[in-house]
């Protein structure tokens, strides 16, 4: 399996607005390391747990009300949610051809949702959760797991690209500690110990056989699920590693693992933000760890603190491109910083 592509730019995966074509080509004209965009203004079927319904195989998702849950037939929102993601797929592919980049093997990342928020956002027909019931998460870790590596081989096929594929976990740490909330109070939802969960994941990720990235917009990182060698790479707001989490960090980078540091913010700043000021928190970090800057180049993507959907479409455009130099800087000389 190929490494992750370190000392690159890449996005988290949402763009503003509901048109693949724009976003695509912004994609690739701003980044070395494109992605497939996600368009949640799109409305149900695209946001983060709606387009999960793509890449389910034998499994259907619904809304009743405002929650999504697993349904017998392939409803509405699996249609809706399947036909973005192929109207996804022909954008960049379009985009891909007019760079001159089809057969290339420029790496591409594809996202989902991880196994464990869907469980955690999922209801069963029931009421309860799929993270209630082990049978049924176990099933959709299956089922996400046979999708995710077909649409990675179908990425590859229509671009000629190296195929990354990211994992969104944003619950992943409430599910450990059992504090997804339940149907009532006196039938709670069991917390799901840590190395289950990473085990699964481990499963998940080797059944894809692509280089996988760890996503975590969460309140605490989960660095538990980071011990072994599932993921290639972590992606975080970097905003979100305190000191406290110093330890964790150069251990993890010690290890070799590439961290894809989110470091330009997702809205547009009051002030002009040069690359200096973007890459000033990364660099101050790795030296109060003290850590050699050439890991800036060997071990660190750039990408925005989070996914772009709320932006305005100029500034996910300079935000990409913030991220391109600031990886740029990164490559040329870290000890100038």
């Amino acid at each position: 399996m190929a490494a992750l592509p370190a000392g690159m730019a890449s996005g988290v995966g949402s763009m503003p607005g509901e048109n693949p074509a724009e976003s695509a080509s912004i994609i690739v004209g701003e980044l070395g390391f494109g992605h497939v965009a996600e368009l949640p203004a799109r409305g149900p079927g695209a946001d983060m747990i709606g387009r999960s319904a793509a890449f389910l195989v034998d499994m259907s998702l619904d809304l009743v009300g405002n929650d999504y849950q697993l349904s017998a037939a392939n409803s509405r929102i699996t249609q809706r949610a399947k036909g973005f993601l192929s109207a996804d797929l022909d954008a960049l592919e379009e985009a891909w051809h007019r760079s001159g980049l089809i057969g290339s093997g420029q790496p591409c990342k594809i996202a989902a949702c991880g196994p464990f928020t869907l469980a955690g956002a999922v209801a069963l027909r029931g009421g309860h959760k799929l993270v209630h019931d082990r049978g049924a998460w176990n099933d959709v870790l299956g089922s996400l797991a046979e999708g995710l590596a077909a649409v990675a081989a179908d990425l590859e096929r229509r671009l000629g690209a190296a195929a990354v594929i990211q994992l969104d976990e944003p619950l992943v740490d409430r599910v450990i500690a059992g504090r997804i909330t339940p149907l009532t109070r006196l039938d709670v939802n069991p917390p799901i110990p840590a190395p289950d969960v990473a085990q699964a994941l481990s499963e998940l990720v080797a059944h894809v056989g692509r280089p996988a990235i760890l996503h975590h917009c969460g309140a605490e990182v989960p660095w538990e699920l980071l011990h072994n060698n599932t993921f290639d790479g972590l992606s975080v707001d970097f905003s979100r590693i305190g000191e406290a989490a110093w330890d964790e960090l150069g251990q993890y980078l010690d290890a070799g693992r590439t961290l894809v540091a989110g470091l330009v913010p997702t809205g547009r700043p009051v002030a002009e933000l040069p690359v200096e000021r973007v890459v000033e928190p990364l660099v101050r970090t790795l030296d109060g760890i003290g850590l050699s800057r050439d890991v800036l180049a060997r071990q660190v993507i750039v990408t925005p603190a989070c996914g772009l959907a709320g932006a305005d479409p100029q500034w996910a455009a300079h935000a990409l491109r913030l991220c391109s130099q600031a990886a740029a800087a990164f490559a040329d000389d870290p000890s100038a910083l």
